[in-house]
């Protein structure tokens, strides 16, 4: 059986039948596509219900620096420490290093730049984070209303 070579087209027809099944409100979880996978996720009506079965604590969430500083190599990656702190105006190594141990960004290799300086990128993770499938799914800046984006406001 696990030599057997499946087809391709069997398989899409499976998922397919198995997401249209899922979707039913006769279960408290779906199958979406995700990070070029799938996976069995918990629908957002049964989210608290299952979190308080569970006692289930929530994933931490990102600090604004480390939000920032993901953007910043989502949206320039590859990218080195020095590019991002020009980005941001202040020392970027306490959010790289927690996002690196957060899994969310990987180390993609040696710039050809002076000094040959570590290039990060996003991680397969930052896809399942962000339930995204590729990087093109990322928001533009044509997709934000003004009001959105309070960064560089002032307010006297």
């Amino acid at each position: 059986m696990f030599e057997t070579e499946i087809p391709m087209a069997h398989l899409e027809e499976a998922l397919e039948v198995l997401t249209q099944k899922y979707t039913s409100e006769d279960y408290s979880f779906s199958l979406e596509k995700i990070a070029r996978g799938y996976q069995f996720l918990t629908k957002p009506a049964y989210l608290s219900s299952v979190a308080i079965l569970q006692k289930h604590q929530s994933q931490k969430r990102l600090s604004n620096a480390q939000l920032e500083t993901l953007a910043i190599i989502a949206y320039r990656q590859p990218i080195t420490k020095s590019e991002m702190e020009q980005i941001r105006g202040v020392n970027c190594d306490y959010s790289v290093q927690k996002l690196l141990e957060k899994s969310l960004v990987a180390i993609k290799g040696k710039s050809e730049g002076l000094g040959r300086p570590i290039i990060y990128g996003t991680s397969p993770k930052f896809m399942e984070y962000f339930g995204i499938n590729d990087l093109s799914e990322l928001p533009q800046p044509k997709d934000f209303k003004a009001e959105d984006n309070e960064i560089g406001n002032q307010t006297d």
